[in-house]
């Protein structure tokens, strides 16, 4: 009897001691004080109810790494950090040819980094909702391989990249931010998933995003999810917003959480969170990139598209991306336009500002350096003209792209089949599902516009849009210059591409973008600009605090 009381004791001291060998990270903090200082913010939408998650737990999300990161030393992280921390993709590439990195070294430190930031209260930024957990075998199968194959600078290849989680990725769940989606654990990867793991690209995680990509709930925060809780910038924890939907895809990437992010937009959403996190974001031509198996608000207007720190990386993301897609209705195959060289002078480029956006001091510096830069200068006023009916085209898509999505793409165990059914889940539990409520889904349901009404609707925007930027043929324009994602929506509807770039910050410290918008399908003018801006005027810098 004594020999199997010892033996249940040493099996409870085993258990013990095993437990405390895998410490919890991440633990669940006060955050009343944090939100009582909330209220007093002077944006109503900046009033937060919650800051973390009530459905995650970071340390499942970790636990596949637990045995290589318990082997990764902090003095380990730190040498790496010159080698990383704000390097270009072709820096990166160097590195690895050279064997002063590798890619396994590459994604354990983004790992690390990632559990260091979000694991401390006074710092987590809410960005990661899923971790790839077969990342480090795929790291370690590309090493392998590289020894036997040119891997050219430019290549996204080894590149550990993070996706909004509106992208369908086989082996992690596609929530779109929303409870209702939590069992869409078991889909096929997204056609633009499936092209970046065919040029090499490692899928690090999943990001946050404002739930359904902020055609939601109405006037709630930027960046707040039922899943992922409420993404913070880090330029500012809870005084600057992070735009929004694709929010930690512009936080992600402003904190080096990854290589690069992919984001998805309808109207803004790419351009507002590479604004609001000092990143370059590009919005591209509607059909450039397939959007199959992407949660959708509108057939018309989404597409995803490239958030990283620079232009190149950009440039390299985006290219990893193409692809005819029969799949999509709107999916064209890509021609190089192959307009000009990636030079350092704007000389012989005209450049359309808008008057009025010249009272912005910022804005008005930027704009006098590209004209120092050689760039002729077009002030101009565009027409007075309206959206009328642009909620009603979001509204119509939505109704029908979303039950679309479902059927198609979705997990089977997912039950809910329509918005109603969304409604109807979120309505049995508001404070964990809804705590903002659910004003433009119960909107969506009350939209009784038709499909041919809509498409006069639809005919409308696109005429008084492209009216708006009729500057563009009347001066011979080469492209018309903007702040953050003012007046998205006119690109959005107008089909027209634009990037934007960091060009400073206010004395808040709060970031702010220049972006640049042409005409359909000149995406390659786009990186071109983007480029000549950024060498010129060199902005981004990182987060105070995220060094």
């Amino acid at each position: 009897m004594r020999k199997i009381t010892l033996l249940i004791f040493s099996f409870a001291l085993f258990i013990s001691c095993d437990q405390e060998e895998t410490p919890k990270y991440f633990k669940k903090y006060d955050e009343s004080a944090q939100l009582k200082k909330q209220q007093d913010h002077q944006k109503s939408r900046m009033k937060f109810k919650l800051i973390q998650s009530k459905y995650l737990d970071m340390n499942e999300v970790f636990q596949p790494f637990e045995k290589e990161l318990a082997a990764f030393s902090e003095e380990q992280y730190d040498s790496l950090k010159p080698l990383i921390i704000e390097q270009n993709i072709p820096t990166l590439q160097d590195h690895i040819r050279k064997g002063k990195l590798s890619y396994e070294k590459l994604t354990l430190f983004y790992l690390y980094r990632i559990r260091k930031f979000e694991s401390d209260s006074t710092k987590s930024l809410n960005a990661i909702i899923a971790l790839n957990p077969k990342v480090l075998v795929e790291a370690r199968k590309r090493d392998q391989e590289r020894s036997g194959k040119k891997v050219t600078p430019y290549k996204i290849y080894g590149m550990p990249i993070l996706l909004k989680d509106n992208i369908n990725t086989s082996g992690m769940p596609t929530t779109a931010g929303a409870l209702a989606l939590a069992e869409n654990k078991n889909t096929e990867d997204a056609f633009i998933v499936k092209r970046l793991k065919e040029e090499g690209a490692l899928i690090l995680g999943k990001v946050n995003l404002s739930e359904w990509a902020y055609f939601f709930c109405s006037g709630c925060p930027l960046g707040y999810s039922a899943v992922g809780g409420q993404t913070l910038n880090p330029y500012g924890r809870g005084e600057f917003e992070t735009g929004g939907s694709s929010a930690a895809s512009g936080v992600a990437v402003a904190a080096n959480y990854a290589v690069a992010a992919v984001g998805t937009e309808t109207s803004g959403s790419i351009t507002s969170p590479s604004s609001q996190n000092s990143v370059v974001g590009l919005k591209p031509t509607i059909g450039l990139l397939s959007r199959a198996g992407i949660v959708p608000i509108s057939s018309t207007l989404d597409t995803p598209g490239p958030m990283t720190k620079n232009v190149m990386d950009n440039f390299i993301l985006i290219n990893a991306m193409f692809g005819y897609d029969p799949s999509d209705a709107k999916s064209y195959q890509y021609v190089d336009e192959n307009y000009g060289t990636f030079n350092d002078s704007f000389k012989g480029k005209r450049l359309g500002v808008i008057k009025s956006y010249l009272q912005d001091s910022l804005f008005n510096a930027n704009v006098n350096k590209m004209k120092e830069n050689g760039a002729t200068i077009v002030e101009i006023t565009p027409p007075q003209v309206g959206l009328t009916g642009f909620l009603t085209l979001l509204n119509i898509d939505m109704k029908h792209d979303l039950p679309d999505y479902l059927e198609k793409y979705a997990d089977k165990e997912v039950t809910v089949r329509s918005i109603k059914d969304i409604i109807d889940f979120n309505l049995k539990d508001t404070l964990l599902r809804a705590p903002y409520g659910q004003q433009l889904f119960e909107g969506i349901l009350k939209d009784t516009t038709t499909v041919e009404q809509l498409k006069k609707i639809k005919k409308t925007l696109m005429s008084n849009a492209h009216s708006y930027f009729e500057a563009l043929d009347k001066e011979n324009l080469d492209a018309i210059l903007s702040i953050n994602n003012y007046y998205s929506s006119y690109s959005a509807v107008a089909e027209y591409p634009n990037i934007t770039v960091p060009m400073g910050y206010k004395k808040s410290g709060e970031p702010v973008s220049m972006t640049f918008i042409v005409k359909s399908k000149q995406e390659a003018k786009l990186l071109v600009l983007g480029t000549i801006f950024e060498k010129l005027t060199k902005h981004r810098k990182l987060p105070s605090g995220y060094e």
